[in-house]
């Protein structure tokens, strides 16, 4: 029993000293000659520690220093200079950001700052090398965070700026990674009521999404992918839930995704053959006659 005792004694002791570590790692955010290890620390333990989110947001001009580290970052993406060092540096920040965006004590105030906006610069990048491509898929990764959670407030936010025309670019041009996060974003806002009304709202932004997806499966043809496939089938499959887009994804559907191109990388993926198998059949059913309002281009 006194063993037993002792153990949780240093465990405790432990977790002290951690936290110690922790709050002067934050303090030492503020000063631009500790900052970079502290980035470093903080970013490792982030996963650990549950309360780092609102241990950030309510510490003294910790989040300035953030948005600090992101804002010097920006003389060097146009044109594009980026070195590797310093992607790594800011996307250490932005993981600190991420963790904020996902914690339900923060993420309203995060958006209420608009703080996602201060990384729609690195989205507009389209540079190929490493430390573009890993600064891209770390700020998709902040907003992959937002909707994660399933929030209204997040999609509201975010169909106020200009996220979904950043995302299809991503999908159509970025890396395997990247596409998929970005694909899943768009997903995401789909399978949100005002999201999927949103996009369907009016030809022009319903056409674009179509126009990126059905390049995604041609091009996922010739290069399969079975999680990108995922979303992207999940995407079209939300989108018929509009009857309007339906009627449009009548004509528009790519072939491969009726036929079987696909069988051989979904044959041990249940969930997305279901999806697949509901999507056609959405679109074999409940022919639209009256087509006034539906989304087809301008005659």
């Amino acid at each position: 029993m006194l063993a037993t005792g002792a153990a949780v004694t240093n465990v405790t002791a432990l977790a002290q000293v951690d936290r110690e570590k922790i709050y002067q790692w934050i303090n030492e955010l503020s000063s631009p000659e500790t900052r970079e290890n502290a980035l470093l620390e903080l970013s490792k333990k982030r996963e650990s520690v549950p309360d780092l989110a609102p241990m950030l947001w309510h510490s003294c001009g910790t989040i300035a220093a953030l948005l600090q580290e992101i804002v010097n970052i920006y003389p060097s993406i146009n044109p594009p200079t980026l070195t590797a060092h310093q992607s790594n540096r800011v996307c250490n920040a932005l993981a600190l950001l991420q963790c904020v965006a996902s914690h339900p004590e923060t993420r309203s105030a995060f958006l209420a700052a608009h703080i996602p906006l201060f990384l729609y610069p690195f989205l507009h990048t389209v540079s190929k090398t490493r430390p573009f491509e890993y600064l891209r898929l770390t700020s998709l990764g902040v907003i992959g965070a937002l909707v994660k959670t399933d929030e209204q407030e997040v999609i509201n936010f975010l169909l106020t700026t200009e996220i979904i025309p950043l995302c299809l670019r991503i999908m159509e041009s970025g890396s395997e990674l990247s596409k998929t996060v970005a694909t899943f974003i768009l997903q995401k806002i789909l399978l949100d009521d005002t999201g999927l009304a949103y996009i369907c709202q009016t030809y022009e932004r319903f056409s674009h999404v179509a126009m990126i997806l059905g390049k995604m499966v041609l091009q996922l043809s010739k290069e399969p992918s079975a999680r990108l496939l995922k979303h992207v089938v999940r995407c079209y499959l939300r989108l018929s839930d509009n009857l309007r887009a339906r009627e449009a994804l009548r004509q528009c559907l790519p072939d491969q995704l009726k036929d079987s191109t696909f069988a051989q990388v979904l044959k041990d993926d249940t969930t997305t053959k279901r999806w697949l198998a509901q999507l056609v059949k959405n679109l074999q059913e409940g022919q639209v006659t009256d087509t006034r309002g539906i989304p087809l281009a301008p005659q």
